[in-house]
């Protein structure tokens, strides 16, 4: 008789067969449609601009041009963007994550007398919005003479994030307060418990800032836009933006060239480091 009730049987939370097809359709879907400017960019990327004017519009190309990505280094300074933007967001990236993991970890080690007030400033700055401080910025840095150069926009990034300072310190909450005490008996300092102890268990969370970090220099538009005059100190946003100054008229081809080659770093990226960065984010957020 028991094979009469014999049935598939599902964990709680397990969903079914016909649950699984219904739920990566949608998934397919969804993902479908976040696809779809980027293989419009990239199939554009490789057309001639007959082509891509042409009526009625074609998704794929006839002929596939190839040379469009050799032309953007010939008759743009694209190398000249690629290199300003990467050397920029290193320097910032390593700088913000590295001085904002130290804040986090005197806010979570360190106890003194208006700690939580402190605090409180630092994420207070996250609800200010960029546009309130833009213009006192600029004339603050125009009136030292850092105008046209990358000093406004590097030395205020590595004295530290808001919002990495409160990744990284849910995160230093949730490590054992013991590993402290035993570096503290041995004769360490706290410069030893942060450099021997603390960055190495913080891996994950220092991913995730660099990850979040990166994202935000390297698409930067703003800031460039800002306090940089001198096209050889322009960033990829910035280049792209002023892209048709050097034709007179837009070339499709080249920009979308061009954008392909300035969206791959951060895909890239995110790819191979997609599970430092989900694991940083639920272990900070679960934390402390």
């Amino acid at each position: 008789m028991k094979h009469l009730f014999n049935k598939t049987h599902y964990s709680p939370g397990e969903l079914s067969k016909g649950g699984k097809i219904l739920t990566y359709t949608g998934l397919m879907a969804c993902l479908s449609l976040f696809l779809f400017p980027v293989a419009w960019m990239f199939f554009t990327s490789v057309k001639s601009l007959d082509e891509i004017v042409s009526n009625p519009l074609s998704f794929f190309p006839t002929t596939w041009n190839w040379s469009n990505y050799l032309e953007v280094f010939q008759n743009h300074p694209f190398a000249t963007y690629l290199w300003n933007t990467s050397w920029y967001t290193v320097v910032t990236v390593v700088g913000t994550v590295f001085f904002s993991a130290m804040i986090a970890f005197g806010f979570a080690r360190f106890r003194a007398r208006g700690q939580t007030f402190l605090f409180a400033i630092v994420l207070s700055t996250m609800m200010l919005p960029q546009q309130v401080v833009m213009i006192p910025q600029y004339l603050l840095f125009n009136s030292i003479g850092w105008v046209d150069s990358y000093l406004p926009l590097t030395i205020p990034a590595i004295a530290g994030s808001a919002f990495l300072i409160f990744l990284l310190r849910q995160f230093y909450l949730g490590l054992p307060k013991e590993l402290d005490e035993a570096v503290t008996i041995d004769g360490g300092g706290y410069l030893t418990i942060f450099f021997k102890i603390i960055l190495p268990l913080s891996l994950p969370a220092m991913a995730t800032a660099a990850i979040i970090e990166f994202m935000f220099r390297w698409n930067d538009l703003m800031g460039p836009l800002i306090y940089l005059n001198s096209q050889e100190l322009y960033p990829l946003s910035l280049g792209l933006a002023n892209f048709t100054a050097a034709y007179a008229a837009t070339p499709w081809q080249l920009l979308m060239a061009a954008s392909v080659m300035a969206v791959l770093p951060p895909l890239i990226l995110f790819f191979f480091a997609q599970k430092y960065f989900i694991q940083g984010v639920v272990i900070s957020g679960t934390k402390g």
